[in-house]
Order: structure tokens, then sequence, then C-alpha cells
């Protein structure tokens, strides 16, 4: 499913953050009482006047029930969804439906913004809402404005869910900082699996894979998060976990949700590693990165301070700690620059980073380097990795990793390839058929940079 989350000015803000005078306090996410919850999920009570207007607009447009809207989408998976209520309300209120094209435009919003999405005025739309109030009047505007083929589900979001149909969370734990809660992959080896959408004020910037691995003698963390209170969430369930303490944090790379957090650790007594090309990425674009999770954040940024890695390495370096054989690993150039992997060994579990992708669209940026990124999966695909525990997404297979990477960036390749070949443009390139990819999240936010990008890194290699 892929999901645009709008940044709306003056929302508000859901997590009250209570913060002493002297700084030190460190404020943790609430635990919203079930009764909120459902207090919030009832509609606002309608006027006469508004209840009528309903009524004459839902007399000239379609409607189709939740029985109808399953059935469209199996047979129709195509078909756009459209949710206009807020992104705080999504969040609190269990989320969204589960599809491959959905998505979030506020009300407000929607005529302005649906060109951006949707272009061709004949696709299936249906929109929705929580309580068939806003939807009718969003499908009434876009009937207006010329989309023919337009439905509104008017049971609402709450009875899908009711119903057990598809959801797709904004937030899986809600009284943490954290998407979700560390999972055991193997014995000893854990993951907090961020959510596969960008990062938010609603995911708190956990949009990618926090790992660690325990030994007889320590802990090593992998990422050190988005920010200071991400970081600190991460240490508390740690700390649930073993009494060992953390000892080392491995930094995949130098973007803000594998680095930010890094000050909270090191308030800690706890050592920052990191690739050399991280460290130089960090000191030249690191105050940048922090102004964007700072505006992003706002309020859940408190005392993240940018800072720089304790120690480098450049190919390798090995870990002894207690019973366990780590090996931090740069095999070569490939998402970004100084992409680090951690490497078990004995137990054939592989920490890739940004190295691997599978229920996500990777991206494709400035720095990344596409042909370069082919030459090292060999490296990687060499070392015979059982687990894969990528940089986002749920822990998986080689097989599964190598569909959707290595065989995604030589399908771009070849194509792009062959627009050159044809002395084609960039806005060729961004008519390359990518629809075997559109099941993955933040395909639509993805594959019309990424096919830009690699067209214009080709035509000078």
């Amino acid at each position: 499913m892929h999901k645009m989350t709008l940044t709306i000015m003056g929302a508000i803000c859901f997590l009250s953050l209570k913060v002493e005078a002297n700084d030190n306090a460190v404020p943790s996410a609430p635990v919203i009482p079930e009764a909120r919850i459902e207090a919030l999920v009832q509609g606002p009570p309608l006027t006469k006047q508004a209840a009528a207007m309903l009524e004459v607009v839902n007399r000239r447009i379609t409607n189709i029930n939740t029985r109808q809207l399953s059935d469209m989408l199996k047979k129709q998976p195509e078909t756009v969804l459209i949710d206009v209520r807020t992104p705080a309300e999504i969040a609190l209120r269990g989320g969204s439906i589960d599809t491959d094209k959905h998505f979030n435009i506020l009300r407000g919003w929607i005529e302005f913004q649906i060109d951006s999405y949707v272009t061709d005025k004949e696709t299936a739309i249906v929109v929705y809402c929580g309580v068939n109030q806003r939807s009718v009047l969003a499908v009434d505007t876009l009937m207006k404005l010329g989309y023919t083929n337009v439905k509104n589900y008017s049971d609402g979001f709450y009875h899908w869910k009711a119903a057990g149909l598809p959801v797709k969370v904004v937030d899986k734990a809600i009284d943490s900082f954290l998407f979700s809660l560390p999972q055991e992959v193997v014995p000893g080896v854990w993951s907090a699996i961020g959510a596969t959408a960008p990062p938010s004020y609603e995911n708190s910037g956990h949009n990618n894979n926090l790992s660690f691995i325990i030994s007889d003698d320590g802990v090593l963390v992998v990422n050190a998060g988005d920010n200071y209170l991400l970081a600190k969430s991460l240490h508390d369930e740690i700390k649930k976990i073993t009494k060992q303490p953390v000892k080392y944090v491995v930094l995949e790379n130098g973007q803000g949700h594998a680095m930010l957090g890094s000050n909270y650790w090191q308030e800690q007594g706890v050592p920052v590693i990191a690739h050399k090309d991280t460290a130089s990425v960090i000191a030249h674009d690191g105050e940048e990165v922090l102004d964007r999770m700072l505006a992003r954040n706002r309020d859940k940024a408190f005392r993240t301070k940018l800072v720089a890695p304790d120690e480098t390495f450049d190919e390798k370096r090995v870990i002894k700690m207690g019973n366990r054989t780590i090996e931090l690993l740069h095999l070569g150039p490939a998402h970004s620059p100084g992409d680090a992997m951690v490497w078990l060994p004995e137990e054939k579990l592989i920490i890739t980073g940004d190295m691997a992708f599978h229920e996500r669209l990777l991206p494709v940026f400035e720095e990344t380097n596409t042909a370069g990124w082919l030459e090292t999966w060999k490296k990687f695909s060499a070392l015979g990795a059982t687990v894969v525990i990528p940089g986002h997404g749920v822990p998986t297979t080689m097989a599964e990793v190598t569909k959707y990477t290595r065989d995604y960036l030589m399908y771009m390749r070849e194509e792009v390839q062959k627009v050159l070949d044809e002395d084609g443009m960039l806005n060729d390139a961004y008519k390359i058929d990518q629809s075997r990819y559109s099941h993955l999240d933040t395909w639509f936010e993805l594959y019309r940079s990424n096919a830009g990008e690699i067209f214009r890194q080709m035509e000078f290699e």
C-alpha cells in the first residue's frame, strides 16, 4: 500500500509532552485510554441544514457498501482509494484501509491536489472517511472536476475495520515512540521493524529497522534512530529484554533515521561506529538533515543534537563480544556512501541496512551508484546469508531481496539503456513501465524519481 501522509500546518499535536524547566526530564508517549478512542470515532452531530445537504448530495453520487468495496478491490486491484481524514485521525483511530493504491488527501485540499495523484479522469476511485460525512462531499467535488468513475464508501472506515478486513496502521505501538516493538528474529537477535512509509510525525521517524544483537557480554545496536526520544524508547525495550549493557551502536549510513539519535547513545557512554564515508556525509550534510527532522518531528525532536561518530572503519571491522563474532562490512558502493552491514557468520544472518529492499520500493538518490550496487551485490550474495534483516521491512530471505533489489536495478538500467539507445529524453524514462512493482510501499512516491535519476546517471557512464 502506498501512503502519502500530507504535512498539515497547524495539525493537532496528539501526543502532549511535558518538559521540565531544567531540560532534564525526558517525556514519553502516553497511553491513550480505549474509552477515549471509542469516543473519538463517533461522528460530530449534524445540524438539520448539514443533514439536508448530505441527503441531496447522496442522491447524485454512487454509494457502495463494505461487501461491494471488498469485491471491487479483488476484481480491480488498480482501484485508487482516497482517505479524506486527517493524519492525526488515521494515527489515533486504527489506521486506514490496506490496499495497493491508497492516498491520504484532506477533504479541504482535494480540489487542489487530486491532479498530483490521479491524472486519468476515468480511473476507478473510491473515497471514504470515518462516518460517511466528508467523503460524500469529496466525491461530489471530484465529479464536478470531471472524474467519471468515482464512488463513495458509505459504510466508512470503522465498519471496514470492525469487519476484520485488511487495515494498515500508522503506529503499532501506541504507547511508545517506536512504530513497533522489537521482535526476536533468531535467538539473541532482535529488530524493531519500522514503518515502510516515509518518515512522519505520526511514526516518530521510525521508518527503518532498529536492530540489536545480544551476547553474554553486552549488546550491539544497529542504527541510532531518527531522534533522541526514539533512541531512548529502543533502549527502554532492550532493558526489558536483557540485563546486558549496550556496548556499541553501528550506523548503517548517514541518513537521519540511522544517525540522528546518536547523541542519546553517547550520553549513555556508548560509542557510535560508522564507515568513514558515513562520517564524511554526516559532517557535510548533517545540519541540513537535522533541520528537516526538527521541522517534521517538532516536539518529538526534544534533545536531539547532531554529533559525529566516535569511531570509523574502512572495509571491515570484527567485534568479539562474549559468545558472538560480529563483522561490520562495507562491500562497496551501493545505495549511500558508507553503506554498512552487520554480518553474523556463525548464524548466517545479515543486517543489511539499505543494501537490500523488499517491502518498499528502493529509492535512487543522486549519491546512489546503481552500477556499483549491482557489482557490490555479487559480494553480498556470496556471503551465503540464510536470514536477512533488511533496512526496511520484515526479516526475509536472499531470494526475496534479490527479486526486489538486484532484479529491480537490472530491469531499470536495461530499460533506461533502451531509451538512451533510441536517443530518448528524460520524459521517455519517466514512461518506463514499473507496474510490476506498484504493490510495493512508497512506489508512488519514488517510481518517477528513480527513473529520472537512473537516466541522468547513465547518460554519463
